[in-house]
């Protein structure tokens, strides 16, 4: 077995082994936890591109857990393929950047790292597994994962959020698992290789098996509807983004519904195929109308938000449904712009949550009419989050315009007309929220409010992670120790990330060819 092969498992392996260092430390030494996981996830991105050069190298690589490969599809694979590589990048790569937002702006403490390891492998196996049943254990880690994280706020909002969490997240993953059995009933395999090879046959064939196929296919994607809070069933997402410790939510938002729409996409299009979706009665038109519902719905709530987190949480809903309604559209174009939207979405709302991170950090603000004055006094945190904005709305370059390219040249393809219209009603309702921030940042003066903490000018032009404050008096002084320098690079390094991507459209499409071509052929 090559090393390459060996890497999957590794992958999954390392990180939630590793869990239970920062624990076990913790019986000695008071806060390794940072130091334990900054070097796993560093050699959890050197790990990443190692597999990405071999997936380049051979389109897929396939680790067979304890070499029990058989025919009727029961052994456990791990395939890394041009789709799943993708994504485990967008895991390892966050995990490991939002480091230098936890180093100083918590939570803290051994056991918030060991749960952060333990989010980052069941993630990381969520994104390889190559089994329907094992993504269920890989669902319910994950799950665990951040209800922890979630939970590690200080006030009992976050305990009510993560409980909320818990419950919906339990059903959504019951639901999906009964979906599960009853694939194994008609099929009798859970390999999702041989699934995609066994579906077409049986569906051939009609009868109960067939009924079995519809019904798991409508249980799998009720359950995943919820773990992608697709509209009416996102009602844990606003909460959890809102509550949820600041330097939790960007790995929360940019990851956890970002891989559980990676792994729908992974079942629609490996397990059950284009064919058995499209000759489904009303399959089609059922996944195209939840996300472009949930498309107008988010966008919508969005608008009319004050709080900021969950503002750009209600974002996250519209944002998704974009992504399954162009899963609904069933072309290669489609699917590509899906991909790239789910990668974009990750980059632009793990940096747009950052930015809201170090505003409340730096002044205690959290609401939109709060932010007023931000950009004369804090340029370099105020630009980079227009810059995400731009990218949200999908103004090229960006990789928020190259996503919804693919996407609206997909539905064209497809003439799903209702398609192409979300994808411009979406971009119009994006502009109109985050005009409101843009207009309170860049062009309404902050109002004039006694300060507690006394006045002056500091920006952020020069001092990098000093204080902050803003002589109108609407935000009070942090201390020197509140916002670091590695937490404004980590902010400005995401926005140049988001813009970057948006040139890279043409690179992306040929790496995902040999996916694409082998579900679409």
């Amino acid at each position: 077995m090559s090393s390459a092969e060996l890497l999957p498992a590794l992958l999954i392996a390392v990180p939630i082994l590793m869990a239970a260092v920062p624990i076990a430390l913790g019986l000695w030494f008071d806060r390794t936890g940072w130091s334990v996981t900054a070097l796993t996830t560093v050699g959890l991105v050197a790990g990443t591109a190692y597999l990405a050069n071999a997936v380049y190298a051979q389109d897929r690589v396939v680790h067979v857990l304890g070499g029990w490969d058989t025919p009727q599809g029961i052994g456990i694979e791990l395939v890394a393929d041009p789709f799943s590589t993708l994504i485990i990048a967008l895991v390892t790569v966050t995990a490991a950047g939002l480091l230098a937002y936890t180093r100083v702006g918590g939570p803290r403490g051994n056991t918030f790292y060991a749960g952060y390891l333990l989010l980052v492998g069941g993630l990381i196996g969520l994104s390889l597994t190559g089994d329907v049943f094992n993504m269920f254990v890989f669902l319910e880690i994950v799950g665990l994962g951040t209800y922890a994280m979630i939970s590690s706020g200080d006030g009992p909002e976050s305990a009510v959020a993560a409980l909320k969490y818990l419950i919906l997240g339990t059903v959504g993953a019951s639901l999906y698992l009964i979906g599960v059995g009853f694939l194994f009933m008609a099929t009798g395999a859970l390999n999702m290789e041989v699934l995609g090879e066994a579906i077409p046959q049986v569906a051939a064939e009609g009868g109960s098996d067939l009924t079995l196929l519809r019904a798991g296919f409508a249980f799998i994607f009720v359950g995943f509807a919820i773990k992608v809070a697709q509209w009416p069933l996102h009602t844990w997402q606003p909460d959890a983004y809102q509550h949820a410790p600041d330097g939790v939510t960007p790995l929360i938002a940019a990851l956890v519904s970002t891989v559980s729409a990676y792994a729908l996409g992974r079942v629609m299009f490996d397990v059950f195929g284009v064919e058995f979706i499209a000759t489904t009665p009303y399959a089609q038109e059922i996944v195209v109308t939840v996300g472009a519902v949930s498309v107008i719905a988010g966008s919508t709530l969005a608008v009319i938000q004050r709080d900021v987190k969950r503002m750009f949480a209600y974002s996250s809903v519209s944002q998704f449904g974009l992504v399954v309604a162009a899963y609904g559209a069933l072309t290669e174009t489609a699917l590509v712009g899906a991909i790239i939207h789910l990668i974009g979405h990750g980059v632009m709302k793990a940096g747009l949550f950052v930015a809201a991170g170090v505003i409340a950090v730096s002044y205690g603000v959290r609401t939109v009419d709060e932010y007023a004055g931000l950009a004369d006094n804090r340029p370099f945190v105020a630009g980079s989050t227009a810059l995400l904005l731009i990218a949200l709305i999908g103004i090229p370059p960006s990789a928020g315009f190259i996503g919804k390219w693919y996407i609206a040249v997909g539905a064209v393809e497809a003439e799903l007309w209702s398609i192409a219209a979300v994808v411009f009603l979406s971009t119009m309702l994006t502009l109109a929220y985050s005009a409101r921030l843009l207009e309170k940042m860049y062009f309404t003066p902050a109002a004039p409010v006694e300060s507690p903490h006394g006045t002056g000018v500091a920006t952020d032009g020069g001092g990098g992670g000093s204080g902050i404050l803003i002589d109108s008096g609407r935000f009070t002084r942090g201390s020197p120790e509140d916002v670091s320098l590695g937490m404004l690079a980590l902010l400005v390094a995401i926005a140049i990330s988001a813009v970057l991507l948006g040139f890279a459209g043409g690179a992306l499409f040929e790496w995902l060819e040999p996916f694409t071509s082998e579900v679409f052929n």
